[in-house]
Order: structure tokens, then C-alpha cells, then sequence
């Protein structure tokens, strides 16, 4: 805490500005150089931002293609080896290389320390290390493509024995193996440095519940990360020791069990959904009540249901395994059922935040919209798979391939809301708001559209990971819509990247201009070196808004706090 106060302090004496305004002076390496070397949090964020965003287009190219081959019943775009590269590739680099690096290692790292009055991240050499090992793991991972054998091809879950050096020998799977190792050891590292961070760098004033949303989950997510992810990390590593040390861990020949696999996964698998989606929650609850004109509803609440969360995900991972036969599918079924109602209180929350609200419609209030509406869909549909007989019924069918594209596409929608409203902070230019509600429009729509056929034909009985299907009309029909839906989304990102050309460096975006409530819309857009020359006083959870409107009457929480 010293620290932090000493070296604003520092800051605020050398440029003697009052009001948070200006441009720290910061004498290192320029160009592409500083951005090799740096340790600030906020270019390591950006590195984190670019290369995630360039791994959501890799990966939605690969869907594009997967759609286009299910488009007709007997697709001959490519190969059924090539489709299950595609899908095992596809799902990684959705998962691994984009959602989770994206959701904690891209805006985390530009907004949690200066939503808390920290000059940087607690141990900025360590945040450095760990983006250039996400980078490494994900050129591993990539290179699958391009040797003999090609990429890995068991799934992105890696079930055994499908994974294990008999049914694939080549060296893409070891690269998958290696390039997740890696990204794995990159999100630990992230999880100490902003527990730490959290912990020992907040601002006077700044007490744990007054913190941000954002940060609230950003510090749970963190430790659900050191919980889980050493598990996935010991598991790979018996994986690779079972392709080439000559164990036998996951193999039924010399007494292991491929169901162990299952286990070691998902136990990382069922708390990595809540990694990637709290911080995307967290988003949520940091624009709706902005865009609203009020604080947020329940801010307790939300606190609470977020600690919730993470408590109950680590106990329903075997709902993933339902259908082994292994598992106690009274007790998972409940407490997979349970999760629901801490997740439900906090969209009853968003809803509450809007209650009678003066809401602008602007692209990030869309976007976040369009979040809940899309993840509300999903998480029903996920009730309806906690129940062991509904979930034998629609098990490998299309029906879970909507309910888990349901959740993570409504990721993506809450990743867009928290870009426009944090980019003119992060750039200091407005991004187009014309084009980004068009954007909004098409990934919202386009994400539907690509779903709902694929949920009936779940109920349907159409198999998932299959590259071809019966010449059912009726399947093909769906399958088409399900394919239009594809380019709707693909369409909405390339109007992402359209919007940040035309508007690059047009439209200066001033240092509030949303008249946010939280730390960050204190400082300029960008913030400079060490994000802060002056602090206001912290009496609740919306310092900026108290700084900004004094007069105003609020119902914020902390304001009495002590």
C-alpha cells in the first residue's frame, strides 16, 4: 500500500497536475523495441488483447470452414481427417489461446490495476513472462498444422485413449500438449500476480468492498485458477509421459484408466467455464449500470454470487460425466442444478440495474445486452443437462455443441461490450458507433441463427464431431440456417476490424466520456506510465461519480462504510 501511495505520490509532485490530466514522462526503449521489453501492465495488456483478438479470427476461420462442410449432407471441402483437425484445432484456440488469455490476461491487465489505484501490476517481470509464454504455447500449439501427421485431431478435451501415442502418433498432438502446458503456466502466473495485486497494491480508501465488479471477479477468478489449473497441468504431464516415457496411466493394457483423464479434466474443465465467463460478467456489471444513469443493483449481491460460483464449480465437474457409469449422479446433478441460483440472482441484478434507468443505447450497452439474453439461453439449456436423463438422451449431439456455443458466444458478445467501452480509455479514440451497433446486430442475430438449429438438431439425434450426416432434408435444412448464421458471425468480425481502421486516430475520446463511475475514468485516456497523478477520495464502490457529481444523491454502496 505504501508503495503505491509513495509512487503517485511521486508521480502527482514531478508534473503537478490536479486533476489527473497530462503525460508522464517515461524515458526506455521506443517502438517495437519497448514493446518486446516492457514491463507496463498496459502494453502487456494490449500485446494480450491483439493476440487473442488475431486467435478468435484464426479460430473463426476454422468454424467457417467446418459450417461450410456441414452445410450439405455429403460436404467435400475437406477430408474427415482434416474435420477432425479442424474441430480439435477449433475448439482449442477458441478455448485456450482466445477466451481464457482474453477474459483474464488482455483487459484484466489493463483495468484491474488502474480500477484500484495501482501504478502497475504487483510483479511486472513475472506479467511479461507470462504473456510471452501465452504467445509460445500458442505458436506451439499453431505448428500442429505444419508437420508430418498433422495437428492434433482427439478433440480439445484430449479424451484417452484417443489422445495417447496408438491412436495418435504424430507430433501435432505432442504440440497441442506442449503449446497448453504452456499457456497454462502463463495463466498461473497471471492468477498470483493479480491476487497480489489485488491484495497489497489497492489505493487508501480502497477497501475490499469497494472495490469494482470487474476486480471482484478478476480476484476470484484468480484463485480459482491456482486451484485448478496445476490439476490440468499434472494431468498433461502424465499424458506425455504415457505417449513417450512408457507409462501407463490413462491406458486399460497396463492397469490405468482413461476415465482418470476425464476426471483430472474436467475437475479443471467445470471451474475453467466460470474462469472465462466471471470475468466477462464482470464486464456486464461494470457497463450496464453506467449506461443506465445508476449504480449497480445488489452490489453485495453480486459479490456474493460470484463467491458462490466459484465455491459450487468446483464441486460439479462429473456432470460432464454422466454417462460413464463412475460417478454419483444424485449428487452432481444438485449441485449442478444449485449453481444456477447464484447466477440467476445476477442477472436478476443487470435486469434490477436497468430498472427504470435513463439507458443509452450505445454499442457497449447492446453488446452487454445481448450478453445476458444470449447467456441466459445457454445456462437453461445447461439445467436442463444437469438432469442425468435429459443428459443421456442428448449426450454427443448437436444439443450440447448449441449449449456450450450458446455460452461461449454470449463470452465473445460481453468481450465486444467491454472493447467499446474500454478502447477509447486503452487508445483514447472513439471506436464508430454506427458500425458497431451494425457489428452488434450481426453477432447477436448471427449467434442465433447459427444455435437454435442446432439445438433441435440435437433433439434430433444428429451426432456431433461427424463430418458427414444422412441426406435428411430436414437435417440439411437446419444445418444450412446453422451455416448462414456462421457468416453472420464471421461478417461481424470483420465490421470489428473495419471499425478500428476507419476509426483509428479520428475522434479523440477525452477522459470520460461515458461519465463512467469506476477509478480508471479519473485518469486520461490513455493513462499515463504509472496511471495516476492524483487519486480521489475513495468513499465507495463509484469514486469517479462521487469525485464528479458531489451534489448528486446515491444509493451506492460504501458510502457510509467506514
Amino acid at each position: 500500500m505504501t508503495t503505491t501511495v509513495d509512487r503517485i505520490a511521486t508521480e502527482s509532485h514531478d508534473h503537478g497536475d490536479d486533476h489527473g490530466h497530462g503525460h508522464a514522462e517515461h524515458h526506455g526503449p521506443r517502438g517495437i523495441l519497448n514493446w518486446l521489453t516492457t514491463t507496463d501492465h498496459k502494453i502487456i495488456g494490449l500485446s494480450y488483447t491483439i493476440t487473442s483478438v488475431i486467435m478468435l479470427v484464426i479460430g473463426g476461420a476454422l468454424a467457417e470452414v467446418i459450417r461450410g462442410q456441414l452445410a450439405t449432407p455429403n460436404g467435400k471441402l475437406v477430408t474427415m481427417a482434416q474435420y477432425n483437425e479442424l474441430f480439435t484445432m477449433h475448439g482449442s484456440i477458441m478455448i485456450y489461446l482466445f477466451a481464457g488469455p482474453f477474459a483474464f490476461g488482455a483487459l484484466a491487465n489493463i483495468i484491474v490495476p488502474i480500477q484500484i489505484g495501482a501504478p502497475d501490476m504487483a510483479f511486472p517481470r513475472l506479467n511479461a513472462l507470462s504473456y510471452w509464454l501465452y504467445l509460445t504455447g500458442a505458436i506451439t500449439m499453431l505448428l500442429g498444422f505444419f508437420v508430418t501427421g498433422g495437428a492434433a485431431n482427439f478433440g480439445w478435451v484430449g479424451y484417452a485413449p484417443l489422445s495417447d501415442a496408438i491412436y495418435s502418433p504424430g507430433a501435432g498432438a505432442d504440440l497441442w500438449i506442449g503449446g497448453l502446458l504452456l499457456t497454462g503456466f502463463s495463466a498461473i502466473f497471471t492468477g498470483v500476480n493479480i491476487c497480489a495485486t489485488v491484495f497489497y497494491l489497492r489505493a487508501p480508501g480502497m477497501t475490499l468492498f469497494r472495490m469494482p465488479i470487474f476486480t471482484w471477479n478478476l480476484l476470484v477468478v484468480s484463485i480459482l485458477i491456482l486451484l485448478a489449473f496445476p490439476v490440468l497441468t499434472a494431468g498433461l504431464i502424465m499424458l506425455y509421459a504415457d505417449r513417450h516415457l512408457g507409462t501407463h496411466i490413462y491406458t486399460v493394457v497396463g492397469g490405468g484408466s482413461p476415465v482418470l483423464w476425464q476426471h483430472i479434466f474436467w475437475f479443471w474443465g467445470h471451474p475453467e467455464v466460470y474462469i472465462l465467463a466471471l470475468p466477462f460478467f464482470g464486464m456486464v456489471t461494470e457497463i450496464i449500470p453506467v449506461f443506465s444513469k445508476k449504480p449497480v443493483f445488489g452490489y453485495k449481491g453480486m459479490v456474493f454470487a460470484t463467491l458462490t460460483i466459484a465455491a459450487l464449480s468446483l464441486g460439479v465437474w462429473a456432470h460432464h460425466m454422466f454417462t460413464t457409469g463412475v460417478v454419483l449422479l444424485p449428487f452432481f446433478s444438485i449441485m449442478s442444478l444449485l449453481i444456477a441460483v447464484p447466477t440467476g440472482i445476477k442477472i436478476f441484478n443487470w435486469i434490477g440495474s436497468m430498472w427504470r434507468g435513463q439507458i443509452w443505447f450505445s454499442s457497449a450497452m447492446l453488446f452487454s445486452i445481448g450478453f445476458v439474453v444470449t447467456f441466459l439461453i445457454g445456462g437453461l439449456t445447461g439445467v436442463y443437462l444437469a438432469s442425468p436423463p435429459l443428459d443421456f438422451f442428448t449426450h454427443d449431439t448437436y444439443f450440447i455443441v448449441a449449449h456450450f456455443h450458446s455460452v461461449v458466444m454470449a463470452l465473445v458478445l460481453g468481450g465486444m461490450a467491454g472493447l467499446y467501452y474500454w478502447g477509447p480509455k486503452i487508445t483514447g479514440y472513439m471506436l464508430n458507433e454506427r458500425i458497431g451497433k451494425t457489428q452488434f446486430w450481426f453477432l447477436f442475430i448471427g449467434t442465433q441463427v447459427f444455435t437454435i438449429p442446432q439445438y433441435i438438431l440435437g433433439l434430433q439425434g444428429m451426432p456431433r464431431r461427424m463430418a458427414i450426416y444422412p441426406n435428411d432434408p430436414q437435417w440439411q435444412n437446419l444445418n444450412t440456417w446453422s451455416s448462414v448464421g456462421a457468416i453472420m458471425i464471421g461478417i461481424s468480425t470483420l465490421l470489428f476490424v473495419v471499425n478500428i481502421v476507419a476509426s483509428w486516430k479520428k475522434h479523440p475520446a477525452g477522459d470520460n466520456p461515458w461519465d463512467g463511475h469506476t477509478l480508471e475514468w479519473f485518469t486520461t485516456s490513455p493513462p499515463p506510465h504509472h496511471n495516476f497523478f492524483r487519486l480521489p477520495q475513495i468513499r465507495s464502490e463509484r469514486p469517479t461519480w462521487d469525485h464528479n457529481h458531489p451534489d448528486a444523491k446515491t444509493v451506492a454502496h460504501g458510502k457510509d462504510a467506514h
